[in-house]
């Protein structure tokens, strides 16, 4: 297949899914993009928002729109690490012979739905890591791989409310994004009674198969990027370091700790998808500034002064961005002297 035709079949392939998404779920479009580039890029994506603002039915509109097994896991604070991956269970055959059978828990599926993940213990929580990273979990003393594509969508409470755990940093590194879902406007939440209020549910359809979500994600990462543009990608990674020297003064005061790797990487990956989606073969810097705070706002650690002041870290993203830029452009013009 022709390289404009691949991209073509990207567009119609991105934009059906869309849809079938908006049928249902008002509002909300950057978190809607933000769950379809993450779906599109590889990775896992996490939801914060208070209860009752559709992240779930998000999560659950989705899979009805495409060719692929659900599952979902209601996090609560008894929950344990088997109750998530499985666990050996003794079975008995006809002959009275007893035997140990792995009987799988609902990890294994191609979209999993961790409702409300910060209700469970860090034990738990963690039970999703090498699924997530690997592709596979070990249960036994044995790797066992889980359906490809395989994606994960959490949600969570913000951390203030009671009865929750903070997501350790390692396991929120693993999440390409993070995406807040916000309050509806007042023409929004009109448009939510209208839907939820009426008789008929509206029918969403599946657009897409397992096989296709897998090629595209191929076509996602043969999307070149110039050298510009990833260098913008790694300075601004770099901005979030208080010990970067070009860092920004709210970085030096206000961080502990800034974003792995994993953000550049979630930042490229996310850009590509983006260009993809809108029938462009080429990453620019503005897909970059798009992909920014999703990708960077769960991987920046505040300090003490940062948690007291209350920083958003939206914040922080913006002013790296900003500076960046201003130091790229900079660097430009020296280089062309």
């Amino acid at each position: 297949m022709a390289q404009d035709a691949r991209v073509q079949e990207f567009v119609k392939s991105f934009q059906s899914l869309h849809s079938e998404v908006q049928k249902v779920i008002v509002g909300h479009d950057d978190v809607i993009l933000s769950v379809l580039i993450g779906l599109f890029a590889g990775g896992h994506v996490l939801l914060e928002g208070a209860p009752g603002l559709g992240k779930t039915l998000l999560v659950r509109t989705l899979a009805e729109g495409l060719e692929l097994s659900f599952s979902r896991i209601q996090f609560t604070p008894d929950l344990m690490p088997a109750d998530i991956v499985g666990t050996n269970i003794i079975v008995e055959d006809t002959n009275g012979r007893k035997r140990f059978e792995f009987q799988q828990g609902p990890i294994f599926g191609h979209i999993l739905l961790a409702d409300e993940i910060n209700r469970a213990t860090p034990k738990t929580q963690s039970a999703l890591l090498e699924g997530m990273q690997e592709g596979s979990v070990t249960v036994g003393g044995a790797t066992r791989p889980l359906p490809a594509p395989f994606f994960v969508l959490a949600t969570q409470n913000p951390i203030e409310m009671e009865g929750t755990y903070p997501l350790p940093e390692a396991q929120l590194d693993r999440f390409i994004f993070k995406a807040r879902v916000r309050y509806p406007a007042i023409e929004e939440l009109n448009a939510i009674i209208e839907r939820t209020t009426r008789p008929r549910e509206v029918e969403v359809r599946r657009v897409l198969s397992g096989p296709v979500v897998l090629r595209l994600r191929e076509l996602v990462r043969e999307v070149p990027i110039v050298s510009h543009v990833r260098d913008l990608v790694s300075l601004i990674v770099m901005t979030t370091h208080p010990g970067f020297e070009h860092a920004p003064e709210i970085t030096k005061r206000f961080v502990r700790y800034g974003s792995s790797p994993r953000g550049a990487q979630a930042m490229v990956l996310g850009a590509k998808v983006l260009a993809l989606s809108q029938g462009r073969y080429n990453v620019s810097a503005e897909d970059i500034r798009a992909m920014a705070a999703p990708a960077l706002r769960h991987r920046i650690i505040l300090n003490f002064e940062g948690e007291a002041e209350g920083v958003d870290s939206d914040t922080i993203v913006a002013r790296a961005v900003e500076s960046s830029e201003r130091l790229a452009v900079r660097e430009k013009e020296v280089f062309l002297r």
